[in-house]
């Protein structure tokens, strides 16, 4: 993906890499045949932390699970390390589970008779310290700020044995035994004689031991009560000090010290609620500017606030959106219109969104119109009716980008998901299939992308799309399985994604 420079003139399309060759890593979690899933354990959420060597996933059972990379450290610790000597691994990265815990619990709100399910909705790594991890995760209405250390357990152990005997297990210091008098000792001011064997063992003071280090988390802070809709957004700012949160109708800005204030920047609830015509679904802070954030809404525009404005930042600094052609509106388009997800690339420069059968991307400084378009799953569009019927156009799937900004990913049915090349000149459309084998269902000879010019200024790529009503094989899509969440490791080319409560990991 190449940018222009600053005076808008575009710069030479780079050459495209080769499309990459995914296999399969690991799996945590993998169902046996005929297994059924327990509501609970369903994956609700995915992140990887900005060093790429811990991962989080939350679950409808409001548990967050941790899990730690392991293949850097087997060659020497650090990636820095390995970076220094020039070694390149052969091996393919490796997670093990760390720790687990109960982030959410079931609620009930006595005051409007609602129940608040403890699913998380959103996890966000924080800055860590000292090897200390810190997180953020949400449900409905609560965040909850997260501190996970390794402490060292300390055990007491009692132990009724004869001295003399003591020192040969080892537990007993021998010049703790040494310090006793075997002719005589005071015990409740008597002096009782060892040797004629009056007391033949003695009850020795508690021995304490470490055992071996565990992680432990611990709430530091609860952010509740400030929002009256249902929470769709946490997003860290690069300040490593304030955070958002976004529901339906507002964005507020937190401090991470303080969890019984807020301010609120963005509000968009109209007097009237029967003026209401869209609502907020995601929102993102910039990567690098600590100013300036993002976010979406149900119409399928995304807007970009910069908060030195003013305090409430009911103005936006730049509206990007994409018009349909009067001709093509049907009773649908505004539904699928809607963008269930954003994220900045890790530049700031591109903001990639998703909305129900297109992945966009934009550039912040090109307000006219996407730079590129994804089509997801073309093929299901003849099919909106169903989908429409069985609720399953409002499912909310999630994108992402990798670190270097050359590809982006998203989800679809039947545990499918999507990797598409965006560099201008790249052809790159993979499907894969969260699965052991994620090629199974690979389209051998992609179709070759159409080019149409939307304005002077922007370049609309549309590739991936098929016509049949099936899926990329001409096999029948599964509405039931779906695979909404997935993350991009910020380094590498490597993606964890989530297939019901399996977290399937894949590799480049």
């Amino acid at each position: 993906m190449t940018g222009g420079d600053g005076d808008g003139t575009a710069a030479a399309p780079a050459t495209p890499p080769p499309p990459l060759e995914w296999k399969f890593s690991q799996v945590f979690g993998e169902r046996t045949a005929g297994e059924q899933v327990q509501e609970v354990d369903i994956i609700s959420a995915i992140e990887f932390d900005k060093s790429g060597d811990h991962l989080a996933t939350g679950d409808r059972g409001g548990r967050v699970v941790l899990f730690e990379r392991t293949d850097t450290k087997e060659h020497g610790g650090s990636r820095k390390y390995l970076e220094k000597t020039d070694y390149q691994s052969n091996r393919h990265p490796e997670f093990r589970y760390k720790t687990e815990f109960q982030s959410h619990e079931p609620e009930f709100d006595y005051l409007k008779s609602l129940e608040i399910e403890e699913k998380i909705n959103k996890i966000r790594w924080c800055q860590t310290a000292n090897g200390v991890l810190f997180l953020l995760s949400t449900n409905d209405k609560t965040i909850k700020f997260w501190k996970v250390q390794e402490k060292k357990a300390k055990k007491v152990a009692e132990m009724n044995v004869d001295p003399l005997k003591a020192v040969g297990n080892g537990s007993i210091a021998s010049s703790s035994v040494s310090s006793i008098n075997k002719s005589s000792h005071t015990t409740n001011g008597e002096y009782k004689d060892f040797s004629s064997g009056a007391i033949q063992s003695l009850r020795l003071p508690v021995v304490v031991t470490c055992n071996e280090p565990s992680l432990v988390a611990r709430c530091r802070r609860v952010y509740a009560h400030a929002h009256d809709y249902h929470i769709n957004s946490i997003s860290n700012n690069s300040d490593g000090e304030t955070f958002i949160s976004a529901d339906d109708l507002r964005i507020n800005l937190w401090n991470l010290e303080i969890s019984n204030q807020s301010f609120n920047i963005v509000d968009v609830k109209p007097t009237n609620m029967e003026d209401l015509t869209e609502v907020i679904t995601s929102a993102e802070f910039h990567p690098t500017h600590c100013n300036t954030l993002a976010y979406s809404s149900s119409k399928g525009s995304i807007r970009l606030i910069d908060l030195r404005q003013s305090a409430l930042c009911d103005r936006h600094s730049k509206l990007f959106e994409e018009h349909e052609s009067p001709g093509s509106r049907s009773f649908f388009t505004e539904i699928i219109a809607s963008i269930s997800d954003i994220k900045f690339g890790r530049d700031g420069r591109y903001l990639l969104s998703r909305d129900y059968m297109t992945l966009k991307l934009w550039d912040i400084n090109m307000d006219a119109g996407p730079v590129s378009t994804f089509q997801v799953h073309e093929y299901l569009r003849p099919k909106l009716c169903d989908l429409y019927e069985n609720d399953s156009i409002f499912d909310k799937f999630e994108c992402c980008l990798s670190g270097d900004g050359q590809r982006v990913a998203t989800g679809s049915y039947s545990n499918l998901f999507r990797v598409f090349g965006s560099v201008p000149t790249s052809t790159e459309a993979t499907t894969l299939e969260a699965s052991k084998n994620p090629m199974r269902r690979q389209v051998q000879t992609p179709a070759r992308p159409t080019r149409s010019l939307s304005s002077s200024l922007t370049r609309v790529v549309r590739r991936g799309g098929e016509s049949t009503s099936n899926d990329t094989n001409g096999n029948s899509f599964d509405f039931t399985t779906k695979l909404l969440h997935l993350a991009w490791h910020p380094t590498e080319n490597s993606i964890a994604c989530a297939a019901a409560n399996s977290l399937y990991m894949y590799y480049a």
